[in-house]
């Protein structure tokens, strides 16, 4: 296990606050130090970053944020403290002012990287990984993120989700799990069938490693489609094969963590067509990899 932050301003928060046990951990604590409400998924915490502040365009496609701008912070209980992954959407001049503050309060920076290509304005993507006392942790992070203009206001009421203009029925079957409706895109979350591990403790899908496929209609039964497969060395090249075979593009493929088990890379796609079309493109993707399908 990687060792606890010591961080310069916060590590006598975080040894002070690492005595007591995960499930003592008071998450309201969290959410108030981070200023948002975690959705709970099994013992992850998981608190969403969408840039609804950026106006992105991809292809004359205007980029929803739960299409590819929906940041995210997870937190999971580990022994005495907590874990912390995330995925933060930067713009090119937030990166290293974002690094820093996060670097100088000891918490780790992963990959930084594009998942987009040709989009106005660019955008990046900055993960990050940290072991200490959420509450601390919740705060560094919060304070970084002022780097930025990542927005952190309490949205407004969400409206009642309206039928999407897709056919989710031909698109959950050939994606092979049900895909839900979350910001006018519809999200498939897969996850792989084996367990993947950091620092010798399971990584659940909640923290990142579920491969990730989002439609977004464009009209006409179209859809445009993004996201992140999660696969291990030798399942890369047949599955972007699979890809461009189907007419999807393949937009970058990197890394996220640094010391997982197995091994696993991100490949993430980019497509504007007939949404059953490029699903089944994307299910000769999937047959090509290890996951975990009813």
């Amino acid at each position: 296990m990687r060792s606890k932050l010591l961080v310069p301003i916060f590590g006598l928060a975080l040894a002070l606050a690492g005595q007591s046990h995960a499930d003592e951990i008071d998450w309201t604590k969290v959410d108030t130090a981070f200023g948002k409400t975690a959705s709970v998924q099994g013992e992850v915490h998981r608190y969403g970053l969408p840039r609804t502040d950026l106006q992105v365009t991809l292809d004359g496609v205007a980029i929803k944020p739960a299409l590819a701008l929906g940041g995210w912070l997870a937190f999971e209980p580990m022994q005495d403290s907590a874990v912390v992954m995330g995925d933060l959407v930067l713009t090119e001049t937030e990166v290293n002012p974002v690094m820093s503050k996060l670097l100088a309060s000891g918490i780790e920076i992963t990959a930084v990287h594009n998942h987009l290509m040709r989009a106005s304005p660019a955008t990046y993507y900055m993960h990050i990984h940290g072991h200490g006392d959420p509450v601390a942790m919740a705060t560094v992070i919060r304070a970084a993120l002022a780097e930025s203009e990542t927005p952190f206001a309490a949205p407004a009421a969400p409206a009642a989700q309206a039928q999407i203009e897709l056919d989710t029925d031909k698109l959950d079957a050939a994606i092979g799990v049900k895909g839900k409706v979350n910001g006018g895109v519809y999200q498939f979350s897969v996850p792989r069938k084996q367990a993947i591990t950091e620092d010798g403790m399971p990584v659940p899908p909640a923290m990142g490693t579920a491969i990730a496929i989002n439609f977004q209609p464009t009209g006409g039964g179209k859809a445009a489609i993004t996201g992140d497969f999660v696969v291990t060395a030798e399942e890369v090249n047949p599955m972007i094969r699979a890809l461009r075979e189907n007419g999807i593009e393949v937009t970058a493929i990197h890394s996220h963590m640094l010391n997982e088990q197995p091994r696993v890379f991100f490949v993430h796609f980019w497509a504007n067509d007939d949404a059953v079309k490029l699903a089944k493109g994307l299910q000769a993707a999937l047959e090509k990899i290890a996951v975990a399908r009813s």
